[in-house]
């Protein structure tokens, strides 16, 4: 059976963001576990506010078209995104919304998150860790058909949380991200 195929999604561009830096973490014990993961940034991906009008006089933008395929491409998906007023930040929405538009040949729109297994994660500086934000992620992909695993990362207290070298540093906090990590790689193993 060839490798499993993880791509890592931070939902902020902000120089610094504690979640590019759980993002990051991911992606190590994603390697470690052997896996071909994959990590990008929104940012590579401009699109406009999703508007009906819009799709209807330009089409879908080529960037939704390309991230679209680039999530179809991997077997499963980790979603590490910022909590903005308790829920997502307008980013992480857009992307979904312009995802579900595309459909390639042979396809209806938004076949590609269609039990496609995804896990979450969130890191603040507060005490919940973003968890806020991730009930609504979860509402949003399941709503949309994707099969979101159990296990999820809510990381409290993020501007503590790291080592000089972007580590976490606590054992709880390690053993968390490995649970979700390994439990989207099964996950992804058995759907694939």
């Amino acid at each position: 059976m060839s490798a499993i195929k993880i791509l890592v999604i931070p939902g902020s561009l902000r120089t610094g963001s504690h979640n590019v830096r759980l993002a990051a973490a991911a992606v190590d014990e994603l390697a470690r576990a052997d896996v071909d993961v994959t990590r990008l940034s929104l940012g590579d991906y401009p699109l406009p506010i999703y508007d009906g009008d819009l799709e209807d006089k330009s089409g879908v933008p080529l960037h939704a078209i390309n991230l679209k395929r680039m999530i179809g491409a991997h077997d499963g998906v980790l979603l590490v995104t910022p909590e903005y007023n308790s829920s997502l930040p307008a980013l992480v929405k857009n992307a979904i919304d312009w995802v579900t538009r595309v459909a390639d040949s042979g396809e209806t729109p938004g076949e590609v998150l269609r039990g496609r297994p995804f896990a979450i994660a969130s890191a603040s500086e507060g005490r919940l860790g973003g968890s806020r934000c991730l009930a609504a992620l979860r509402l949003i992909l399941s709503g949309c058909r994707a099969t979101v695993i159990p296990n999820q990362m809510a990381l409290s207290f993020a501007h503590e949380a790291y080592d000089d070298r972007d580590r976490l540093k606590l054992p709880a906090d390690k053993t968390a991200l490995w649970d979700m990590v390994r439990q989207l790689i099964d996950v992804a193993q058995r759907m694939k």
